[in-house]
């Protein structure tokens, strides 16, 4: 564990090295949706067959987020990121050689071990314990938007490396990337125990505790819909501008910044996307230090519900597909420092990654669902708009039972 900085300090080494370990991994997860049509074409695959392998990524990483939560409050905190960039890197290079269905599914489960050893459950977690009260949600909050900046490079990355090497290639490249962000580890420094005072109730008590508390249950089934819309968009939605989007006009701004086609604004849509995000995270970042994180985050979820059913409703053409990626990056991984923040107010940093892995398995369930029921009724019906009003409708649902959420320290609801 990292011991807390001064009230003064947030841009700690601790949140710049986690920061570019998040940024790193999350480009190259973000890009797995640039490949959706590579890959089909060239194997004549259904379109459900690849969303599948992705669709499992997901729910491998919201299986191994609790494991490596603890494993980090057991053995420390870089051991752990060491080994979950290794298994990335073996699922990556493995996945380069999948010629079947099933090979990229198997694969997948240890891309998606490799993402839960490399992103938010741990990176926030020693984050969380390296600053203060003060200081925690903000910081946070910036570490999700270092998040959002990989967003925005890693699907224009890849969709420009597909132009000239062959999806194989581009994933074997990703591999080597992510063994890179290993040499900003030394930045994190010496860990340590947390304060003694943290350590008295073991990690069992607490958990018992959270398992028994209706807002942890409503924190749980709240960030279902944040993993559905997040993953659907990020794995479909380029294609789905690809194949839906009106042409791009002759002298349009999107022209001008050498976006000719359809293909090219789908991967760039998720870049902006993150852009977007990167301002979104830092302000409900900083808001979560003085307004209630459980209004913030319903507001969150209703705002993404009524962006969400607008687009739809809407011809898509290339503004709408603008517009709707900046209105939705601005909320796309905001409830990310809020939901976390929430978890450590509520019931200490001490667990705070296994805590938080727990809450984060309920969004990686919906994100094998957004993925997987993506694809799946795209080849049933020819069309994403079933799913996408599901996402709309899971989207309010989360809106609504964050409002019950109990915000205050578990110790002061206990003794009440």
């Amino acid at each position: 564990m990292v011991r807390a900085q001064s009230s003064s300090s947030v841009f700690t080494p601790v949140l710049i090295a986690g920061s570019i370990v998040l940024m790193v991994g999350f480009a190259i997860r973000a890009s797995f949706g640039v490949f959706q049509i590579p890959i089909a074409d060239q194997f004549g695959w259904l379109r459900a067959e690849f969303s599948m392998a992705i669709a499992i990524q997901n729910l491998a990483w919201g299986i191994g987020q609790p494991i490596f939560g603890a494993l980090a409050e057991k053995f420390g905190d870089k051991k752990t990121i060491v080994l979950g960039a290794i298994i990335y890197a073996l699922g990556l290079v493995l996945s380069s050689t999948a010629v079947t269905p099933l090979e990229h599914q198997m694969y997948e489960v240890l891309v998606g071990f490799g993402v839960a050893g490399t992103g938010f459950g741990v990176i926030l977690a020693v984050v969380g314990r390296s600053t203060s009260d003060a200081n925690r949600s903000l910081a946070l909050g910036i570490a999700t938007a270092a998040g959002s900046a990989g967003q925005i490079i890693g699907p224009p990355v890849a969709n420009a490396l597909l132009q000239s090497m062959t999806w194989s290639s581009v994933f074997v490249l990703f591999a080597v990337a992510i063994l890179g962000v290993l040499m900003v580890l030394p930045l994190m420094g010496k860990t340590d125990m947390a304060p003694r005072s943290s350590l008295e109730e073991s990690l069992g008590s607490v958990l018992a505790k959270a398992l028994r508390d209706p807002s942890y249950t409503m924190i749980f089934l709240g960030f279902f819909s944040c993993g559905f819309q997040l993953a659907f968009v990020t794995a479909h939605f380029p294609a789905f501008v690809t194949e839906m989007c009106a042409a791009i006009p002759d002298g349009s701004l999107i022209r001008g910044l050498g976006i000719n086609t359809t293909s090219a604004l789908g991967a760039f849509s998720i870049a902006m996307i993150g852009a977007a995000n990167i301002v979104g995270t830092i302000i409900a970042g900083a808001l979560g230090n003085v307004w209630p994180k459980k209004y913030l985050l319903a507001s969150i979820y209703m705002g993404r519900t009524l962006i969400a059913a607008g687009f739809i409703l809407l011809p898509m053409t290339p503004t709408t597909v603008v517009v709707f990626s900046l209105s939705m990056g601005v909320l796309w991984l905001a409830s990310v420092p809020l939901t976390s923040g929430l978890i450590a107010h509520i019931y200490g940093i001490r667990y705070m990654g296994t805590l938080y892995g727990i809450v984060f398995f309920s969004h990686q369930l919906g994100s094998f669902l957004g993925v997987w029921l993506g694809g799946a009724m795209y080849d049933m019906y020819g069309s994403y708009e079933v799913v996408w009003w599901v996402g709309v409708g899971v989207g309010a649902f989360s809106a609504l039972i964050n409002l019950p959420v109990r915000e205050a320290p578990y110790q002061q609801l206990a003794t009440a």
